[in-house]
């Protein structure tokens, strides 16, 4: 844990509970991994976290609940943006939910901190406020028995009824914001459509490592409709096009029973002859993939929030310049606040350029380089001649020297906390 941090999102971190497993692409150099199997590999509370493979350190899956961390938010009185269980992830599989209640008694009594929480695992994190009354309802008995910072009797109970009340709104703490890693469209796929089913003050993403394009459209712009068959609503996100005209996407079927606003009983014979004019009260207005929405349906967005960034350290990964463009052109189409976070070890090819401060010769390389090929980065080389920038080839000048400036421009969106 640390009051104070070089992570350009928050201000402090807080580990009550370290260890993890790897689950996906994106934790394939993790920072927190790596420093658990090399620099910190003798820690109390590190030990044994990690197994040493041929790539490196990796996560056994064990996870520790480090009791004399718990209370240390309730410590600091000036107000910070936390990131919680920064070397872990708060719903691991072997984390019991006594732990997480742990978590959320000290969040409910330091209101005045903003808590991040970030996670791979948002199955885990639906089903633990599915059962949030069962889970909030043991924050007595977590509070006075493991908190010994000196809290009277009366800031228990507070803390206490504050769990309470949000439950009975159906609400969670306003002061914590969840997110979710989405390092890849695949990623994006499965677990953004599981935070926006799970309640939060703030739900966000975090695009890093950002290992290939995102397409955020469908939950960045959004709305609640009502389908006209079956009279139940559903919203734009969770309903797909209609199979009436292949990629046109013009009307939806709703997820209840199936129906659009396509002819009733379509038959093959309509298909051949019918007119694909959409109703004359639908127009063209984009909102995310569907772009035939009605003008007087109020537009939202599922995701408050956007970070995206590139990897760094040893192996880092490159990002292409294009699919940060594109999350930050997705956001401020949506009106979504977009940080970017960093480049991470590589950044478009920089070769000797005017003004650039990395001392490179222009007729010999001396950094390595990696061309966008079929798909794929190729791999590393060092080409004769390197005095333009392409943005289908990267350039390996370390996470300092790649800065954060998206095509000259640092991006330190926030959203507004809603308390």
């Amino acid at each position: 844990m640390a009051d104070g941090t070089k992570i350009e999102w928050t201000d402090a971190t807080w580990n009550p509970i370290t260890g993890c497993a790897v689950v996906s692409p994106g934790c394939t150099n993790c920072y927190a991994m790596k420093l658990a199997g090399t620099r910190l590999r003798n820690h109390p509370r590190r030990v044994g976290l990690t197994k040493d493979t041929k790539a490196g350190p990796v996560w056994t899956g064990e996870v520790r609940f480090n009791r004399e961390w718990l209370d240390q938010p309730l410590r600091w009185s000036k107000p910070r943006m936390i990131f919680v269980c920064a070397h872990g992830d708060l719903f691991a599989e072997g984390v019991p939910d006594l732990w997480i209640d742990h978590v959320f008694s000290v969040m409910a009594l330091a209101p005045q901190h903003t808590f991040q929480v970030l996670t791979k695992r948002p199955e885990r994190m639906r089903e633990y406020f599915a059962g949030r009354r069962a889970n909030f309802g043991r924050a007595s008995e977590v509070l006075h028995e493991h908190i010994s910072h000196g809290l009277s009797e009366a800031e228990h109970q507070d803390a206490v009824d504050l769990l309470d009340l949000f439950d009975s709104m159906g609400k969670t703490l306003p002061n914590v914001w969840l997110g979710v890693s989405v390092e890849d469209q695949k990623r994006a796929d499965e677990r953004i459509p599981i935070l926006l089913d799970t309640p939060a003050a703030i739900r966000w993403i975090s695009a890093e490592p950002l290992l290939g394009p995102l397409d955020i459209g469908r939950w960045a712009a959004t709305a609640e409709v009502n389908c006209k068959q079956c009279k139940q609503s559903f919203w734009l996100h969770n309903a797909d096009p209609c199979e009436h005209k292949d990629g046109g996407g013009w009307t939806l079927a709703c997820p209840h029973c199936g129906g659009c606003r396509c002819k009733p009983a379509w038959t093959e014979a309509d298909s051949r002859t019918m007119d694909m004019e959409p109703p004359a009260d639908w127009i063209d207005r984009e909102v995310g993939r569907f772009t035939k929405v009605h003008p007087t349906i109020p537009i939202k967005s599922g995701l408050d929030w956007v970070v995206a960034g590139g990897e760094s350290g040893p192996g880092a990964r490159p990002m292409h310049p294009d699919w940060a463009r594109s999350l930050r052109d997705q956001c401020a189409a949506a009106g979504v606040p977009f940080l970017f976070k960093q480049w991470g070890e590589w950044v478009p090819q920089v070769g000797a350029v005017d003004g650039w401060t990395i001392p490179d010769d222009p007729e010999i390389s001396r950094i390595d380089h990696r061309d966008w090929e079929d798909d794929r980065w190729g791999e590393p080389y060092r080409p004769m001649w390197c005095d333009d920038i392409d943005d289908d080839t990267v350039s390996r000048v370390g996470k300092k020297a790649a800065g954060r400036l998206l095509d000259g421009v640092e991006h330190n969106g926030f959203p507004e906390a809603r308390r």
